[in-house]
């Protein structure tokens, strides 16, 4: 089972990558960008540089193509959780870019050789939290773009994840970070139920 958590920055999927962590402690957990040695040298030169919004796009797409043939696919048959994967790859690289959703799905499936998630779970922040939690700590080049860049992101993933033909939970990031893991363990095993032959 692959389990993706989506979310901007500061909606609080690290604090639920490690209770799950705690729980699940045979999973495999990895992140996008930079799930593999090739990944984090992507991620690094993304967030430290300023490649042209088509380049970051090609970027971050040979993360997702070299992330599911080196971590995703030898390693359906476990749990897999991942923090990010194709919804919020295709919701930044539209804002950024302004290239057309389809066109991106249709490159990101191409990335992913028809591996999707079992389920996808979105952290959804209102801006009031937003402006809450970003002072807290050194921001890093995509979130000096902005509260409002940051929730136009939210909306597209938000439309992206009710769109799609997966399974989905859509969280409200300001309750209690207990109550947000117990509904995503509840999540996790209504789709296992569901796999069971």
């Amino acid at each position: 089972m692959y389990i993706i958590l989506e979310g901007i920055d500061r909606a609080g999927k690290s604090t639920q990558i490690e209770l799950l962590r705690q729980k699940f402690k045979d999973a495999i957990f990895t992140k996008e960008p930079g799930g593999t040695p090739l990944g984090q040298k992507i991620r690094a030169l993304v967030l430290q540089d300023t490649p042209t919004p088509l380049a970051e796009i090609f970027l971050f797409l040979a993360d997702r193509a070299e992330h599911i043939q080196k971590v995703i696919e030898p390693n359906l048959d476990k749990l897999i959780f991942s923090d990010r994967g194709f919804i919020s790859g295709i919701a930044y690289a539209h804002i950024k870019s302004g290239l057309p959703i389809a066109k991106l799905k249709e490159l990101n499936e191409l990335a992913m050789q028809n591996i999707e998630p079992s389920g996808i779970v979105l952290l959804l922040l209102s801006q009031e939290e937003l402006l809450r939690r970003m002072p807290t700590q050194e921001l890093d080049t995509i979130e000096k773009r902005g509260v409002e860049y940051l929730l136009k992101v939210q909306q597209i993933m938000k439309e992206l994840v009710e769109s799609s033909s997966l399974p989905y939970l859509i969280i409200d990031a300001s309750l209690p970070k207990q109550k947000i893991f117990h509904d995503i363990v509840d999540f996790i095993k209504e789709i296992d139920e569901h796999q069971s032959p």
